[in-house]
């Protein structure tokens, strides 16, 4: 990873939209700072599209979409987006599956949910579960006692003995049915709300991200951002960032966007 004051200055210029992680990349310990909170209005405000790409739920974006500086919101991994038109006052919602699919799977989620609470000691059902739509989430270290590495894989191999996705963030391993991602439904935000075709223009974008289930949009992006704790999770990310920031979580990504506005 080279630092990211090496990302060439044709490069910076050329940047229209700033994609994030919410999980310490804007959060420091489980907080936004008016550090972090100024710096995505200073970038909404010089006319970038500032775009959260997070695993937190349903409900926290409709939050989000709603009352922070940005133009939208990928959440669930890539389940859904949400943009809110304040034109037209009014949030629009966009699931990879219907209702019914949603409803169904719910209840296979529930029970393999309960599976894992009871197999593996420790770990519990993250406290925003109740506003998901589309899968799990089992907290390993946001409220409960941090848990080993080898429980951790425990739990993402037995999501996917469900034939479930699973993908670890810096607090969370996360489930659901389905081949979708951040990166797909940014993709499809992209398109259908702001005409962007992604795999024409991604050079126009950068995404800043902190961990494993970063890795697709890492991969994909030429100019991918790790706030500096990505450090931790060393081997751990398939795809590392391309850059890497001085600062860790928000202080990161506030680093970011002075570099991105200067």
């Amino acid at each position: 990873m080279k630092p990211l004051a090496a990302l060439p200055d044709t490069a910076r210029q050329n940047i229209r939209c700033v994609l994030t992680d919410i999980d310490d990349t804007l959060s420091t310990r489980g907080r936004i700072t008016a550090q972090t909170y100024a710096a995505m209005e200073e970038l909404h405000a010089a006319g970038y599209l500032v775009i959260p790409v997070t695993g937190r739920p349903a409900g926290w974006c409709d939050h989000i979409a709603r009352m922070w500086p940005v133009d939208a919101v990928v959440g669930e991994n890539g389940a859904l987006y949400m943009r809110h038109d304040d034109a037209a006052r009014a949030l629009k919602k966009r699931f990879v599956a219907d209702e019914a699919e949603r409803k169904r799977d719910r209840q296979r989620l529930n029970a393999i949910g309960e599976k894992i609470l009871r197999e593996i000691p420790g770990c519990a059902l993250a406290s925003d579960q109740q506003y998901r739509e589309t899968d799990i989430a089992i907290d390993y270290c946001e409220d409960v006692v941090p848990l080993s590495h080898e429980d951790i894989e425990r739990i993402v191999a037995m999501m996917r003995s469900e034939g479930m996705s699973a993908k670890v963030s810096s607090i969370h391993v996360n489930g659901w049915f389905g081949s979708y991602d951040k990166l797909a439904m940014t993709r499809t935000l992209l398109a259908e709300e702001f005409g962007i075709d992604l795999d024409a223009e991604q050079h126009r974008c950068i995404f800043i991200g902190d961990s494993p289930n970063d890795a697709p949009m890492f991969g994909f992006f030429s100019y991918s951002i790790g706030v500096a704790n990505v450090h931790a999770f060393g081997t751990a990310i398939v795809t590392p960032p391309k850059y890497v920031t001085v600062g860790e979580a928000g202080a990161g990504f506030a680093e970011l966007a002075t570099f991105l506005l200067a």
